[in-house]
């Protein structure tokens, strides 16, 4: 049989982790070999930082073929190279140097073998066969032993939501001998289903080190990208996201923030239907996000200034900040005793604390500006009892059916006193030289409307939400098709009610 030892025994004692397919003379199971890129009639020997990973086939037929991934642990290696959680060495190791569970057990140490031994596979690729790694496989994974701090409960609450059909998580008891001595914390786990192959290795390469829960090499902030990389597709909606993280990044809780941040992008883009990159576009990789020319730029910020002081604002949420141009005007300006900028971009939010220097700036400055990561199409607390919003081009990268959603964010739930929405005039795009007929000013804008469906989308909003409504033009007015940006005023009539009673 394949894979078995020279007297015929196949190796199977001392197996980590065995996956399993079924199959027919048309489809083999045996296809499985060139998806993991490993030869059923070869055992075969990889180096890793610790030990020997072996991949060997104990069976390979048309009908059933099974990978088996082996790791012998160096022990004396695997001290060495750090003592102590937050060099390198599991605890267990720490505490017991020589003598400890990984050289039996599927841990951090498996995980990082099978992805240097199926690093092809977990990235779904196979050039030989890309329908099949493309399609579920019938799959069956075995790991004899298996740390699960939180028990089989956890261990079912970890794999059934990712489409197993079958989750068996036994405990393994202490002593056969002595059943009176309880469980171990050690399970047999066995997971069936239909699954592409890249997604099974996935789960299995993020899952095994949250459940033993010990990491044994020192988590840098690249463990993050590997954890989107390998969560891509399940991570993001997975009810146990916020523990998988943190167990996953040894809660070092900065990075477990970065990665919840990231992961919310990619929940709120999977809401959407979008890409994250759509979602995640308020800072532009080969373009300045200001419009040309520049000077109209200025001028927007400049007629928003204004507008906010003629309302008599002090408290002021720019929703939609992307890289904080605004926020940086409006800190200038005493008048605005709070700031707060919002969107949804964490990219974005990074450039704007940069370009605003946060980390260097005094602490009296500091104390009037925030920023915080957002989707205007959600209701948000955070955003309730100030004086003015701004929308400053920021509708035009909403899809139309998702307007109704940030309407009531910011009119009816947000409801500040006074909100300035800037968009795009469409009809002035004639001016622009260098902007091909028919094309909108931006990749990303949805729509970009005429002065009147611009105008009556604001009445209609206004009415609805209690609010009077007036028009500036922003930039040079031109007599035939208006001006490049126009801005609406929103004023809350309960306010202005008190204004003329006062």
């Amino acid at each position: 049989m394949p894979g078995g030892r020279g007297d015929g025994r196949p190796i199977l004692g001392s197996v980590f982790l065995t996956i399993s397919t079924t199959g027919n003379p048309e489809r083999p199971a045996t296809d499985l070999g060139f998806l993991l890129h490993k030869h059923p009639e070869r055992a075969q020997a990889f180096s890793t930082s610790h030990g020997t990973a072996h991949v060997l086939y104990p069976e390979a037929s048309a009908e059933r073929c099974t990978a088996a991934l082996l790791l012998e642990v160096d022990p004396v290696a695997l001290v060495r190279r750090g003592k102590g959680k937050g060099r390198g060495g599991a605890p267990d190791s720490a505490l017991a140097q020589y003598v400890n569970d990984r050289p039996y057990a599927a841990s951090s140490l498996l995980a990082v073998a099978l992805a240097k031994v199926f690093k092809t596979a977990l990235h779904g690729v196979c050039q030989a066969m890309p329908e099949r790694a493309a399609a579920p496989l019938p799959l069956r994974v075995e790991v004899p032993a298996l740390p699960a701090r939180g028990g089989a409960a956890l261990v079912r609450a970890l794999f059934e939501p990712l489409g197993w059909e079958t989750v068996e998580a036994e405990p393994v008891p202490l002593d056969t001998e002595f059943p009176e001595w309880g469980d171990s914390r050690y399970v047999r786990l066995v997971l069936e289903g239909e699954l592409r192959l890249a997604d099974a290795l996935n789960h299995l390469y993020v899952l095994l080190p949250v459940l033993d829960d010990a990491k044994h090499y020192w988590v840098a902030p690249d463990e993050v990208d590997k954890l989107l990389r390998a969560g891509d597709g399940w991570l993001a909606s997975h009810p146990e996201r916020k523990l998988i993280t943190a167990r996953y990044l040894s809660r070092r809780w900065g990075l477990a923030r970065e990665a919840t941040e990231r992961l919310e992008l990619v929940r709120l883009a999977e809401a959407e239907g979008v890409d994250v990159e759509d979602v995640d576009n308020a800072v532009d990789e080969t373009t300045d996000t200001e419009e040309r020319p520049v000077p109209l730029a200025e001028r927007r910020r400049e007629a928003i200034l204004a507008a906010l002081g003629a309302a008599g604002a002090a408290r002021v949420l720019d929703l939609g900040c992307g890289q904080g141009q605004l926020v940086q005007a409006l800190l200038k300006d005493v008048r605005f005793t709070e700031i707060v900028g919002v969107d949804v971009s964490v990219r974005a939010l990074t450039v704007a604390a940069r370009r605003l220097r946060l980390d260097r700036m005094g602490e009296r400055q500091a104390a009037r500006v925030k920023l915080l990561q957002g989707s205007l199409a959600y209701t948000d607390k955070r955003l309730t009892g100030y004086d003015a919003a701004v929308l400053s081009e920021v509708i035009e990268h909403l899809d139309l059916p998702r307007l109704p959603a940030l309407e009531y964010a910011v009119f009816g739930s947000a409801r500040p006193r006074t909100v300035l929405v800037t968009t795009p005039n469409v009809e002035y795009n004639v001016r622009w030289e260098s902007l091909p007929a028919g094309h909108v000013r931006h990749g990303d804008h949805r729509f970009e409307w005429t002065r009147e469906e611009f105008r009556r989308w604001a009445a209609e909003v206004a009415g609805r939400y209690g609010y009077d409504v007036g028009f500036t033009p922003v930039g040079p007015d031109d007599p035939e098709v208006g001006p490049p940006t126009q801005m609406a005023v929103f004023t809350r009539t309960d306010e202005t009610s008190k204004e003329a009673t006062a």
